[in-house]
Parts: C-alpha cells; sequence; structure tokens
C-alpha cells in the first residue's frame, strides 16, 4: 500500500480511519521505543552530574565534562577503543558474508526436509546463552588440559596454552560470534532472496546461464542493498563491546586484556572498583554519538555508491 507523505492532514486523516487496523498494529512497536528508547535520553543528564542517589538526578551537582576524563585520560584508552572498533569490525564482515554464504546455500537446497533440519541447526546457536557458550569455550580452551590440545596432540602437533595468547583471540572470538549470529542474520538474508522475480532466473536459465552466473550476475548484487542496510545498523553499534559475549567468554582474565577489552568491559571493571554511575553513563554516551556519527558517515558513503542501498 503506497501513501504519498507530503499528503495534506484531511487526506492523512481520512487514510488513517480507512485503515484503523494497520495503524493499531504499529502500537506496540511505538511503545517499545517510547518507553526503552526516548524516556531513557533523561537519564543522559547523569554524565555531567555527580550523581548522588538520595539527591536524585535534577538535585545532584552538576560536574561538567568531568566525568569524562576517567575515561579518555585513562592508559588504556586508546587499546581499549582500538579492541572494540577491531572486534566490531571482524564481527561485522565475517558475520555478514557467512550469513550471506549460508543464505544462498539454503536457497539452493530442495529437499524440504533437509533443509528444515539444516535451517534449525544453524539458528540453534542463536539462542544459546553466552554463559552456556562461554563455558564450552572453557572446556575446549581452558583448564590444564583443554580439548582443543588433546586433539593437536593426537594429530603430532605442539599444544598451546590459550589463556596466555592473547593475540589468538580475535581470530577465536570471530569464530564463536560467526557461529552464534551467522544462522540467525542469514533468515533476512533469504527473505530477500526469495524476493527476487523467479522470471529473471528462469530468462538466465534459458539463455543457458550456470549456477554460479545465477548467484554472481542476479542474486548477489539483488541483494546488496540488504547487505548494505544491515551493515549500516550493525555500524551503529561499532562503539559497543559486546559484554555478555566478551565477559561470558574471557572473564577477568588479565592475560587476555591487550587484545580482547573492550569499553564495556572496561566500564564494568570501573563500576565495581568505583561505584561511579556518573563516569559509566558518560562512556555511554560517547558511544551512542560516536556510533551515531559513524552511522552518518557510512551512510552518506553508501549513497554516493549506490542511493537505494541507503538508509536515509
Amino acid at each position: 500500500m503506497n501513501y504519498p507523505l507530503n499528503a495534506g492532514k484531511r487526506s492523512k486523516w481520512r487514510h488513517i480511519t480507512q485503515n484503523p487496523f494497520l495503524y493499531v498494529m504499529a502500537v506496540p512497536g511505538l511503545l517499545f521505543f517510547l518507553v526503552f528508547s526516548y524516556f531513557p535520553i533523561y537519564g543522559i543528564m547523569i554524565a555531567f552530574k555527580d550523581y548522588d542517589f538520595v539527591k536524585g538526578i535534577t538535585g545532584s551537582d552538576w560536574v561538567g565534562f568531568r566525568n569524562f576524563d576517567y575515561f579518555f585520560t585513562s592508559d588504556d584508552f586508546w587499546t581499549i577503543l582500538r579492541n572494540t572498533l577491531l572486534l566490531n569490525v571482524l564481527f561485522i564482515v565475517f558475520t555478514t558474508a557467512a550469513a550471506v554464504l549460508i543464505a544462498l546455500m539454503f536457497n539452493e537446497i530442495r529437499n524440504k526436509v533437509f533443509k528444515r533440519i539444516s535451517q534449525s541447526l544453524i539458528f540453534l546457536p542463536y539462542f544459546m546463552s553466552w554463559i552456556v557458550i562461554g563455558m564450552i569455550v572453557q572446556s575446549l580452551f581452558g583448564g590444564e588440559e583443554p580439548m582443543i590440545n588433546v586433539w593437536l596432540q593426537n594429530i603430532g602437533m605442539e599444544p598451546v596454552n590459550w589463556m596466555f595468547e592473547s593475540s589468538l583471540w580475535p581470530y577465536i572470538l570471530t569464530v564463536i560470534r560467526v557461529w552464534q549470529g551467522a544462522g540467525y542474520l542469514s533468515i533476512i538474508f533469504l527473505a530477500a532472496i526469495t524476493g527476487i522475480s523467479e522470471d529473471l532466473y528462469e530468462a538466465a536459465r534459458i539463455d543457458g546461464a550456470s549456477k554460479l552466473q545465477i548467484v554472481t550476475r542476479i542474486t548477489l548484487p539483488l541483494l546488496v542493498p540488504t547487505i548494505m542496510i544491515m551493515t549500516l545498523l550493525a555500524v551503529g553499534k561499532i562503539f559497543n563491546g559486546d559484554f555478555a559475549m566478551i565477559y561470558a567468554i574471557i572473564g577477568d582474565n588479565s592475560m587476555l586484556y591487550p587484545t580482547t577489552d573492550v569499553i564495556d568491559t572496561f566500564v564494568f571493571r570501573s563500576m565495581r572498583q568505583l561505584h561511579d554511575f556518573g563516569m559509566s553513563s558518560a562512556v555511554g554516551l560517547f558511544q551512542s554519538i560516536m556510533g551515531l556519527i559513524f552511522v552518518i558517515a557510512a551512510n552518506w558513503v553508501t549513497r554516493r555508491v549506490s542511493k537505494e542501498s541507503a538508509l536515509f
């Protein structure tokens, strides 16, 4: 149903009265964003105050940008900033690539029973708690005799002290993230693929195109707008470290901090020691502003390359 955005007030009201159930369906979503996204904006003031629980948000004293000093002047600032960005870039690139590949493979499967069983198995990790995944990772890489080391020794390779080798963990975390999230993300890409007109595929087959040519010249080009939109949405959270994932897997292992310590885990440790709500709010505000800047910049670049793939 197409409706012009520049229509007059009378026309808009008539459209609402003619389609009441269509607008009622939007109410739960609007309430969700109102309660969990717009009301909490009031708490931004804590980032600029010496928050006192007794005085409340409005009664606490203003301290300007003092809450930001602790984070920006920390010796670990550049390390945790680099780790946060690097890990998120790895997660976005490899999870998106794996999800597209999975969606393409599912699109080619014709046996419905096998397809449903495969989809269920590949979606399952997304619904697992990070605590459970952390326990699995600990059994594979932790303890006195990690399971991975047993496998390495069985094929004649030297064991590795995984919990002391920080350089390996960006790769390990990326593999875990792809395993956990690619299957779920592939649902969106598979839905986009099934929306492509069958006439295009039929015309390509009549012209003698191979399956690889159909994928590279029809499916992937038409999938690019969806890939770009999902990437832009992910870029908005590029300054947010996945606390649940990182802390469930790494925990308080300081030997791995050089490559795995992200903004959120740094703030969590600081909160345990200082109990300073103002500092944590300041870091959260910094992450939100930087995420907004990155989304606008990425959207601007996308518009220059392909206007149809941009968010706005």
